[in-house]
């Protein structure tokens, strides 16, 4: 198989890290619209299932899914919004450096492989 486990886990962690992205910079855009609930996607707790189901990981991986839920963590403020801006900025910041980390992985691996075909 070309693209093995740890690739297709790459490229999952990849998605979920640029779904985070989006969750992250909406919250931060809505910071000061009242009564704004923070969201998040907690896609490394699905990651951690998929890759914790031994030997049918790759299944759990292709069948594992994403998506936006509210936080409900956060303090309240005076407006009813539960988002803080710097702790967003620092969350959005880290899940940059997080999907950066990743693609860049995965390039890596790509070009390996491309090399070991004789590829340049």
């Amino acid at each position: 198989m070309l693209f093995d486990t740890t690739q297709l886990a790459l490229q999952r962690a990849i998605e979920g890290a640029a779904m985070r992205q989006t969750a992250l910079a909406n919250n931060l855009a809505n910071a000061n619209t009242p009564g704004y609930q923070r969201v998040d996607v907690d896609f490394h707790s699905a990651l951690g299932r998929a890759l914790g189901s031994g030997t049918g990981a790759r299944s759990a991986l292709e069948r594992t899914g994403f998506s936006t839920q509210t936080d409900g963590t956060g303090a309240v403020r005076a407006d009813g919004s539960t988002v803080d801006p710097d702790a967003e900025a620092a969350k959005l910041a880290a899940n940059a450096l997080e999907h950066q980390a990743a693609v860049q992985v995965a390039a890596t691996r790509n070009a390996i492989l491309n090399i070991a075909m004789g590829a340049r």
